[in-house]
């Protein structure tokens, strides 16, 4: 059998084998799109590219079969550089948005479509799941929120944006209102304890998650009630406080504890918290900076300076976010902090590099064509904005809700979390402009097949369901048409995707590494 090295390993493997298959033996991980175990290599991406030490060439592992004395390199500069390289090529035409725009322009980073599939289906439970994710206060946001959102829903482009606050309250709501509102699991206690000084949006989200981290918080504030400005500056019709307070209920459950009517600097101040705490967060609304300079706190004319991306101030062990640092009146985004300063605290509590929030790659479709909005339109609800019939201050009904949440364009990837092409895009850290042309394709979408969606400006041609249509005798499957930079994938003879994929719908889409295939009901099953 022949020998090579890979990554200074020494490994035999039978005649015939693929780099790629000694690779995997020696448990070294090597991208790759275009390739399918149990498959023939097709040899178009490029995304699985090693570097041969002795030649200096680099060789798609995939397809290039071992040869005695070889050696490999499969992590060098010239192979990163090469990887990122066939990445941005492949990215410089992909049409489509990882994160719809009404999630990446709201400031708590909601997953929106994913709620409102969830509403449009009656799935409650998950929906209110899926906004507590980021969302620590959804009842109390969903009746004050300004929704910035709604200004990025492309829907307007056709009629009106659907009514994303609506809902999220909606669904918050009902959950309230039941015999056991949703609690997130708890993990077990770290043994850390946490000040929050200030209990408004900022400091009551980050209690809500750093309880979930099993870091203990307590709270303190001057006021006798917690809230912030929640509490005692917006008005009680559209905000009452019985609501305000089931929200704060919830954190408390989780085991926050609060004390009330404490003004830092005057019963207790931060060199004594900090002898009683493992770290320290700073939520306490706008500041006097001469009541915090004596603590050697950097400060800016908007309050207290801080990393943007890991809200740590001068000093390592305190943190600070919401209108302390900036001068601002949407809740939102103060929740939004408190939900990042969380992360940023509990990596500094687990002796992790303090990061806070980890970004992922986003490719970004773009402002659309004007002929592009109907194909967003197919097979979606073409009706006007629903508006409550009771009046905005009693919400939608549940009937209501769920007609206005199927009005939602799903202009976000149904496999967000899993496809390859996005997963290695952010691993290597790719450009998605950096081969973009000035002029890109029309935007297309294919709803041919009842539980498939088809997006051709996603596609690689790699060929992986042509091979798995094939193999799995499907009387029409899938084929090449066309040729050269013009081929695309389709159905033979002209047919649709319903009668192309009969059998194996489900296996081409759990292995499309781009999500140019995808399941209409937007479940991210992929691996």
């Amino acid at each position: 059998m022949p020998e090579i090295i890979i990554n200074q390993n020494k490994i035999q493997v039978p005649e015939g084998s693929s780099v790629l298959e000694a690779a995997q033996k020696l448990k070294i991980d090597i991208p790759k799109l275009c390739f399918l175990k149990g498959y023939k290599p097709f040899t178009s991406c490029m995304v699985c590219l090693v570097e041969e030490k002795k030649t200096g060439k680099l060789l798609p592992s995939c397809s290039t079969l071992v040869a005695d004395g070889m050696e490999i390199e499969t992590d060098s500069s010239q192979v990163y550089a090469a990887r990122r390289d066939a990445l941005e090529l492949l990215l410089s035409e992909h049409l489509g948005d990882c994160e719809a725009p009404c999630q990446r322009i709201c400031p708590a980073h909601m997953n929106i479509p994913l709620m409102l599939r969830q509403i449009a289906a009656n799935d409650l439970k998950a929906a209110i799941n899926t906004i507590k994710q980021t969302i620590a206060l959804p009842a109390v946001l969903g009746r004050i929120c300004p929704a910035p959102c709604e200004n990025g829903c492309r829907r307007k482009d056709f009629d009106q944006p659907v009514s994303i606050c609506l809902q999220k309250r909606f669904a918050a709501d009902i959950d309230l209102a039941s015999e056991n509102p949703y609690l997130p699991e708890i993990a077990p206690a770290s043994g850390k304890k946490v000040a929050i000084v200030g209990a408004g949006p900022t400091g009551l989200a980050a209690a809500y998650y750093l309880q979930q981290f099993g870091h203990a918080c307590t709270l303190f504030d001057k006021n006798s009630a917690p809230g912030g400005a929640l509490q005692y500056d917006v008005p009680v019709e559209n905000l009452p406080r019985e609501v305000l307070q089931a929200e704060i209920n919830i954190i408390k459950k989780l085991g926050a504890q609060f004390q009330s009517g404490i003004e830092i600097g005057q019963k207790i101040n931060l060199n004594e918290l900090q002898k009683k705490f493992d770290a320290i967060i700073l939520a306490t609304g706008q500041i006097p900076p001469e009541k915090f300079k004596k603590f050697g706190l950097e400060l800016t004319p908007n309050g207290f300076k801080v990393n943007k991306t890991t809200f740590k101030t001068s000093r390592p062990e305190i943190f600070a976010g919401g209108n302390a640092i900036r001068k601002g009146k949407m809740a939102v985004t103060s929740v939004g902090h408190g939900h990042a300063i969380a992360i940023s605290v509990n990596q500094f509590l687990t002796n992790q590099p303090v990061i806070g929030p980890r970004d992922k790659f986003n490719s970004i479709l773009g402002r659309l064509h004007d002929e592009e909005i109907s194909e967003f339109m197919k097979n979606v609800d073409q009706t006007e904005c629903h508006e409550p019939s009771n009046g905005l201050n009693h919400g939608f009904t549940p009937e209501e809700a769920i007609a206005e949440a199927k009005r939602c364009l799903h202009c976000d990837c149904r496999k967000p979390e899993s496809y390859k092409l996005r997963k290695y895009a952010n691993f290597y850290q790719a450009n998605q402009q950096r081969f973009k042309s000035s002029q890109r394709k029309q935007f297309e979408k294919q709803i041919q097949h009842p539980e498939v969606i088809y997006e051709p400006g996603k596609c690689i041609k790699c060929g992986i369901c042509v091979q798995i249509t094939e193999k799995s005798g499907e009387k029409l499957g899938l084929t090449f048409i066309g040729r050269g930079f013009n081929v695309k994938i389709g159905v033979p003879l002209n047919e649709t995707l319903e009668k192309g994929l009969q059998e194996v719908a489900a296996d081409c889409v759990q292995n499309c590494p781009t999500a140019a295939l995808s399941f209409n009901s937007g479940e991210d099953k992929c691996e």
